[in-house]
């Protein structure tokens, strides 16, 4: 019902696959026949050793991920398995299937169904003992599993209590109540999925984020808890270029992807997450950042963008709008 309900609203923007994949999600059994049961695993992206102080381009921390310099995707495919095997070894008449989020699978619903945590007021699923920063992956089975609908009823219980942070922190005001995100105010959907340019009252509030963002789950008290709260902290604040080199270095980044073909640029970012949005994306990203940065040492590269069919546009305004050294060529 709540699923009909935000495509209802429209608030599903340009994802038209979301709408599409409706029925199947509904009811796995539409794609995957033999679908009677799913075993549910999540996989922290980042760990209390390997998260770091964001230096350069600031990008969502699920595409910091990576262990073997793969995708995520195909890193926990693999993963999984030697578990795929074993099952198929334990049970030679049953049928496995992995989901992955590249699936119809409303798969933060049979975490929540399965007790790995509650669904937070920013939407995600949150564990007491694990935080969100996590992946979520299942295995779809014929077999026909014990109910322990009881037992995961009490594991999930809302601990978000009375805590509002992840509303007031959200740039955009994304999320318009608990538990109800409006893609179309999201940083992650203008920076990831969609193929659009974001509207110029909009972007401005996006800030220093080049791929997605991660404010309504940093600053959350339970990732604190588990993943330290100064550490958190720290990924919530704001990548402004105060000190000289940190600055060259992401005008340097900039640079590159501004001068990159989109074909170079998809090829440079094959084994990332940032490959999601296309060259074009990431061109159009990394203009919202110079921008909002008021980053004038790339205006040489926002110029010659004024001809591009696609991202003219963007950066005649992105010139037109700065105030520190910005001049139109």
């Amino acid at each position: 019902d709540f699923y009909d309900a935000f495509l209802k609203e429209g608030m599903h923007g340009e994802l038209e696959y979301l709408a599409r994949h409706r029925d199947q999600k509904a009811d796995p059994r539409k794609w995957i026949s033999f679908a009677h049961s799913a075993i549910v695993l999540t996989f922290h992206y980042v760990t209390k050793e390997n998260i770091t102080p964001h230096a350069g381009k600031r990008v969502a921390l699920y595409a910091t991920y990576t262990e073997n310099q793969e995708d995520y995707h195909h890193e926990i495919r693999r993963r999984l398995a030697p578990i795929l095997q074993e099952l198929n070894t334990q049970y030679p008449e049953a049928s496995f299937r992995l989901g992955l989020d590249a699936e119809p699978v409303l798969e933060r619903d049979l975490a929540y169904r399965a007790g790995l945590g509650w669904i937070g007021k920013n939407t995600c699923l949150i564990d007491r003992d694990r935080g969100s920063l996590f992946f979520i992956a299942e295995i779809l089975t014929s077999l026909e599993l014990a109910d322990e609908t009881r037992t995961a009823t009490i594991q999930s219980r809302d601990h978000c209590g009375t805590c509002t942070r992840c509303l007031d922190i959200c740039p955009t005001g994304a999320l318009l109540e608990p538990r109800k995100l409006d893609p179309r105010l999201c940083i992650s959907y203008w920076t990831i999925e969609s193929k659009s340019v974001a509207p110029r009252e909009l972007r401005s509030k996006f800030g220093d984020w080049f791929f997605g963002c991660d404010l309504c789950q940093t600053v959350c008290p339970w990732n604190g808890k588990v993943f330290g709260r100064d550490e958190m902290q720290a990924q919530a604040q704001a990548v402004l270029p105060r000190d000289p080199a940190a600055r060259t270095a992401l005008v340097d980044e900039l640079r590159e992807i501004l001068t990159l073909s989109n074909r170079e640029l998809e090829r440079r970012f094959t084994l990332s997450p940032l490959k999601r949005a296309r060259g074009s994306g990431l061109k159009r990203n990394a203009l919202y950042v110079v921008g909002n940065l008021k980053l004038h040492e790339l205006t040489n590269e926002v110029s010659a963008l004024l001809g591009d069919p696609k991202l003219g546009t963007l950066a005649k305004e992105i010139l037109q709008d700065s105030q520190d050294g910005f001049k139109q060529a």
